[in-house]
């Protein structure tokens, strides 16, 4: 059913919905759906309809993401919707779209960020430095898996699934010592209370896209991509491109544990990028950082293909062949 409240993909179609938004049926994503129908409907006065739909990778919770298709498990029923008629665009955390879309689809805009760190989340202890030797620590992420690991070797690092209410869940029956989430949820679900501490880019940097919302259509709604890039946070917009380059140039996926953030100083834009081996023992991590004037989505990939090219120099070809070796 296509309403102006979520529901399930079945009734009648809400036909003065001027558009549709399709969205997984998470709260979260049910929350950045309806922020993006506020502005939507607030800037051009048209009805705004929502679609929601249950993914894949929603339903799929026993096994990695890696080990199962990888995140765009979270996008494909959407864009199947989009293809079909069914919605106009889609809502997606940036971090969740896979670096090359299907023929045919675009990103259309890219909001404002909301804080990109990882929040570290536990009921019991302050920060990572006071968890004990062997405390058991949840994330699915092997960004995060091997940036923990580089800091805590002692710790357990334990497969952490589901949506953010489950992930809290779990922390909360006792199953981890402790998990790290993207602070930007946590905050827009009004849930800051429950992080102890986040973790500035310097102690884990965060993956490409992080804490940032984007749009997605096809390419053909000409009418539609107009209306949305006047949504576009250009600083935003540049600083992801700059980071999605990093990890197309790479093959980057939930399967690749790389990391890529951008920010401004100045009239730069700085690039950091990190890249792990989670089976090297002793760990270490491939880190880069590039800085360039940037004016354009030309200008930021370029930059990201520079700090792909300085991870290379590094020794990325050999990691990433040892890693599809083993996938």
């Amino acid at each position: 059913m296509i309403t102006s409240e979520p529901s399930s993909s079945s009734g009648p179609v809400a036909a003065n919905a001027r558009w549709v938004i399709a969205t997984r049926e998470s709260r979260l994503a049910l929350w950045q759906a309806r922020h993006v129908q506020t502005l939507l409907e607030q800037r051009f006065g048209h009805r705004v309809g929502l679609l929601g739909m249950t993914t894949r990778g929603d339903q799929i919770l026993d096994r990695t993401l890696s080990k199962v298709g990888g995140k765009g498990l979270f996008v494909k029923e959407l864009e199947v919707a989009l293809e079909e008629g069914r919605a106009h665009l889609a809502v997606h955390s940036l971090k969740d779209v896979p670096m090359e879309l299907p023929e045919g689809f675009l990103l259309a805009a890219v909001l404002e960020r909301e804080d990109p760190r990882d929040a570290f989340v536990s009921t019991r202890h302050a920060n990572l430095a006071s968890l004990p030797a062997g405390a058991v620590v949840g994330t699915s992420s092997l960004r995060r898996l091997v940036q923990l690991r580089a800091r805590r070797p002692d710790l357990r690092i334990e497969p952490l699934r589901g949506n953010l209410d489950t992930r809290l869940r779990k922390l909360d029956e006792g199953q981890y010592d402790a998990i790290v989430l993207a602070a930007a949820g946590l905050k827009r679900l009004g849930l800051s209370g429950r992080i102890r501490t986040v973790f500035e880019p310097e102690e884990m940097l965060p993956a490409a896209g992080q804490g940032a919302l984007g749009l997605e259509i096809r390419a053909d709604q000409g009418e539609l991509r107009e209306a949305l890039a006047t949504l576009v946070h250009r600083p935003t917009w540049l600083a992801v491109h700059a980071e999605r380059a990093v990890s197309r140039a790479l093959g980057g996926s939930c399967s690749v544990p790389l990391a890529a953030h951008a920010l401004w100083q100045h009239e730069e834009l700085v690039l950091h990028a990190a890249l792990g081996d989670p089976d090297a023992e002793p760990l270490g991590l491939l880190q880069v950082r590039c800085a360039a004037a940037v004016a354009d989505t030309e200008a930021a990939t370029r930059l990201g293909m520079q700090a792909a090219a300085r991870l290379r120099e590094l020794g990325a070809e050999a990691l990433l062949a040892r890693l599809a070796s083993s996938a």
